[in-house]
């Protein structure tokens, strides 16, 4: 997979914050509106920092070198680029240096909004300036270059922040050359994109620019410890229960337009039929006569405005994909419930697919899902990956005989621990999965239930995006001895347990909703004894990966807890994994590797990638970049082609053909031969 291509499917979770140039000077400014703090931001303040320190698991002390630390992730978190904030800005909020935690502790979150006031004005400003350039004519034979590594670029005057934001749009402009588009229609595009987005900038509010605040308030501590305002509390809410409110279409960014992929089952789009996979949305409003423009507008911003109360009507103007008319569609939202997020199984024939014999049953798990409030409630049924695995496993072995099992948690960020000791218990005798660190305290957490669902060889398919509950799965299995881990080199390392805590003043949630506090509050240890914090779970069979090259694991992350190590648990380890047999699939998986061209191409990716990745700078000189680009350009648009074929061959596949889908069928059926040899071997002895 080229470099070119590879932002839909790695580079999309690699980002954190960013903030593109946009905005627009509105009559009232945000920081007129932010002079004093609401009463409820205020108390809501105080409160989270009286929560943060006693609920972490460190119990972290809120002093001066907290404050600085404090500050700079705050600074950072507005500004990653460097593009807004001046030196004399910066130096500005420094009197904030050694008293935010004192600020924090009286509910003052005056930094927090007086420095996101600044930033929208900043912000208004070089959008304006931005334009400006935008109407320039630029040298593209000069030979100059601009900085694209964060960490080389410094706060700077406002004549420097000039000539930074000229190289950006010159950089701009060049590309859409290259890319033989007219300049002057990229000039207006820019613009309304641009404009859209600081359109956005100027409606956030200060629970807003309190989120933000709080949350790097509690980032100080570790990555993963945030505040949620009561908005974005719902929408976790929502996505834990596996249910939305809107219209039941899948979008996608493409080319600054915001394309339709997929029509969900039972949705309000499908049920309505106007709505195309292939359409283009323009258009969104809450009546004809309210139709906002989203040309430009980042995809998330986009979808927020789609989504809405159940029962209300959205507007959207279209362009079908077909050609064809603008056309207006109005929808009523309904509830949606994700099925495409919940566990699929697929029984695979060897010999149809790889030539070999067996059969493989593939479980596909996108996250750990549990719906806590219906559990909690005492409901019969409700959403539960660990439910839906059992499904699929009792499928199986009805539909049976199998050879081997698959269990994919490829790109699965994890979700509830009590569903990740559920899975592992379908699969191990009863015993524990997990130890779990609160504070002093190490207990761990047992599958109760003797006995294993399934005898039958397993597979965990891991990458670097497999974290949290994915890796308490795949270490117990390894610990265990009971299948055999394939993957990127590990996977991404977060070791940790956050809880999601309502920002109230005790045991009871009474009042207004101030959101919540989610907080690290346990480290969780393999039953070897190891943290998988920051160095994941290692795999027994490497398959070459771009994502081993990106930067994407815990380690990675700023304030990542350290890696590790307490007393193993007393588990009794099975004998269908030996390193003797490790050994020898992933003996015959490199031979194969080696042979195969497709493998080859991925290398050559990899290459191509890590000479990206490792360039601080990039060319502004037209020559220099055009070379670059005809390098590339015959061989990306042909993979832009294969890979649209792909996914719409591949669509309602749970496991469809591809070098790593395929090679892992065949990690698979080695495997039951070895087992197979060995128990043969065993009986003639």
């Amino acid at each position: 997979m080229p470099v070119s291509r590879l932002g839909d499917r790695v580079l999309k979770p690699l980002v954190a914050f960013g903030v593109l140039a946009a905005g627009f000077v509105a009559t009232t400014s945000f920081a007129e509106l932010l002079t004093t703090p609401s009463v409820d931001a205020i108390e809501t303040t105080k409160l989270v920092a009286r929560m943060m320190p006693r609920r972490h698991l460190n119990s972290p002390v809120l002093d001066d070198a907290y404050s600085a630390k404090f500050l700079e992730t705050y600074l950072d978190t507005l500004d990653p680029m460097k593009r807004y904030f001046t030196r004399a800005d910066v130096n500005e909020f420094q009197q904030y240096r050694t008293v935010l935690d004192d600020n924090l502790r009286n509910g003052n979150p005056e930094l927090g909004l007086k420095a996101f006031a600044r930033w929208q004005q900043r912000h208004a400003e070089r959008t304006a300036y931005a334009v400006r350039l935008l109407d320039r004519d630029y040298d593209f034979t000069v030979d100059e270059s601009r900085i694209v590594d964060p960490d080389l670029l410094q706060w700077s005057t406002p004549a420097e922040l000039d000539e930074r934001w000229r190289k950006y749009v010159k950089d701009q402009l060049l590309q859409a050359k290259l890319d033989d588009k007219a300049l002057d229609e990229t000039r207006e595009r820019l613009k309304r994109r641009y404009r859209n987005q600081g359109r956005l900038i100027q409606q956030k509010d200060e629970s807003e620019a309190l989120e933000l605040f709080l949350t790097a308030a509690g980032n100080v501590f570790d990555p993963h410890s945030t505040y949620m305002s009561p908005k974005t509390l719902k929408e976790f809410q929502d996505m834990m229960r596996l249910q939305l409110e809107g219209i039941g279409a899948a979008l996608r960014g493409k080319d600054g337009y915001t394309k339709v992929v997929e029509i969900v089952e039972d949705g309000a789009a499908e049920k309505d039929g106007r709505l195309k996979v292939g359409d283009f949305i323009e258009a969104v409003g809450s009546s004809p006569d309210d139709l906002e423009d989203i040309v430009e507008l980042p995809l998330n911003d986009v979808v927020k405005k789609i989504r809405g109360p159940k029962g209300t009507t959205v507007y959207l103007q279209v362009r079908p994909g077909d050609g064809g008319d603008l056309k207006l569609i109005d929808l009523v939202r309904q509830k949606i419930e994700m099925k495409d997020a919940r566990v699929k199984g697929e029984i695979i024939d060897l010999e149809e697919r790889i030539g070999r014999a067996g059969k493989v049953g593939v479980i596909n798990l996108p996250s750990f899902y549990r719906d806590f409030e219906s559990a909690n409630a005492g409901a019969q049924s409700f959403a539960s990956a660990g439910a839906d695995v059992a499904r699929v496993l009792e499928d199986f072995r009805k539909r049976g005989p199998l050879d081997a099992i698959i269990l994919d948690v490829r790109g699965n960020g994890g979700g509830s621990l009590q569903e990740a000791i559920d899975i592992t218990g379908m699969f191990i005798d009863q015993g524990p999965v997990v130890q779990v660190r609160d504070g002093q305290n190490i207990a761990a957490h047992y599958d109760e239930e003797s006995g294993a669902r399934t005898p039958l060889p397993l597979i965990v398919a891991t990458n670097r995006f497999s974290a949290s509950a994915s890796e308490i799965f795949a270490g117990a299995i390894k610990d265990y001895r009971r299948g055999i881990v394939v993957g990127d080199r590990s996977t991404h390392g977060k070791g940790t347990v956050q809880n999601v805590e309502p920002v109230s003043r005790g045991l009871f949630n009474f009042g207004a909703n101030k959101g919540a506090l989610k907080l690290t509050i346990q480290q969780f240890y393999r039953v070897n004894g190891d943290s998988t914090q920051t160095r994941g779970v290692p795999s027994d069979i490497e398959l070459p990966s771009v994502l081993d090259w990106i930067e994407s694991g815990e380690e990675f992350l700023d304030n990542a807890l350290p890696f590790d190590q307490i007393a193993h648990a007393e588990y009794q380890p099975t004998r269908m994994v030996t390193q003797g047999v490790i050994n020898q699939l992933a003996a015959r998986s490199r031979g194969r590797i080696k042979k195969d061209e497709k493998f080859q191409e991925i290398q050559e990716d990899i290459d191509r990638y890590l000479e990206v990745k490792n360039r601080t700078t990039v060319s502004l000189n037209e020559a220099e970049r055009r070379a670059e680009k005809e390098k590339y350009d015959n061989e990306d648009e042909q993979d832009e082609k294969e890979r649209e074929a792909e996914l719409e061959a591949n669509r309602d596949k749970v496991f469809p053909e591809s070098p790593y889908n395929e090679e892992l069928l065949n990690i698979a059926a080695d495997y039951v031969q070895v087992l197979r040899q060995a128990v043969a071997t065993q009986q003639g002895n």
